[in-house]
């Protein structure tokens, strides 16, 4: 067991049975239109307590598409969602961050003028005095916070009070995950999390997902990356043309079988009837 790892330490899917005996997400029918387009057609998807699930298909498959209705980044145009058992219907990604869903995105979300901390804490300050517009924050606790949640991950930032434009790509996508780290989430989902890192920084980024797997935090993993696919979750979930098309135990396949469903060249009998 690595030393981050010990820090840190409904209805059945068709491929994740025991030990993820709890249901975090569901997802029926899910569907998003734009316009003429349709991005995403009626997914049902679900992952359990523990489970880190990969996401893969080629670009516009409607893998990001599928991230933006679940977080309500985007307003669905039909389907349902379910949250720890609940039906939920998120207004914004600010609802769905505060029941528990804490996203990494491509973009990453950061502030390049803010500190660590600052970033970290952007939309949730700590307050030391609520004096409504007038608050005071809690600099101290913020800052105390962060080297935790740092330590956490076992992220390592020279200097937390550097601003985020003077730091690498890598040390900004740790930041972005050590913040999820940061507020207990009932799922993490990272969306491309290490496509334009070093191989240096990829490691680290591995080794933080590896973390979470080992204290039982459910993952989404968006990624492109085969090796890490494999090596990092437990099933796959492959998208092609805005549909579902195959739900795989990584045990039960291999890199060449998930390539043939991404490009089409083979059929999952249980989604033939959508290909």
């Amino acid at each position: 067991m690595s030393d981050i790892q010990a820090t840190l330490s409904g209805k059945d899917a068709p491929h994740s049975k025991a030990p993820f005996s709890e249901v975090i997400l569901r997802t029926e029918g899910l569907t998003k239109h734009y316009g003429g387009v349709h991005a995403l057609i009626d997914c049902n998807f679900e992952i359990r307590k523990g489970e880190h699930v990969a996401i893969m298909g080629d670009n516009g498959a409607g893998k990001s598409t599928f991230v933006r209705q679940i977080t309500a980044v985007e307003q669905r145009t039909s389907g349902k969602v379910w949250f720890c058992g609940k039906e939920v219907d998120f207004q914004g990604p600010l609802e769905a961050r505060e029941a528990g869903i804490e996203t990494v995105f491509q973009s990453l979300a950061l502030a390049d003028h803010l500190d660590v901390p600052d970033n970290i804490f952007l939309g949730r300050e700590m307050i030391r005095f609520n004096l409504g517009l007038f608050s005071i924050l809690d600099y101290k606790a913020m800052r105390e916070a962060t080297v935790a949640a740092l330590k956490k991950t076992g992220v390592k930032i020279p200097n937390i009070a550097n601003t985020i434009q003077n730091m690498s790509g890598g040390q900004r996508q740790c930041v972005a995950i050590a913040r999820t780290a940061t507020f207990h989430s009932k799922l993490t989902i990272m969306d491309e999390p290490t496509a334009a890192l070093g191989v240096q920084e990829t490691m680290q980024v591995e080794n933080i997902v590896r973390a979470l797997k080992e204290a039982g935090e459910p993952l989404i993993l968006i990624s492109h990356n085969m090796r890490q696919v494999m090596d990092l979750c437990d099933r796959i979930v492959v998208w092609r043309r805005g549909r579902i098309c195959a739900n795989l135990k990584k045990e039960e396949t291999d890199g060449q079988d998930v390539v043939a469903y991404i490009t089409g060249a083979k059929t999952h009998p249980e989604y033939a009837s959508a290909a």
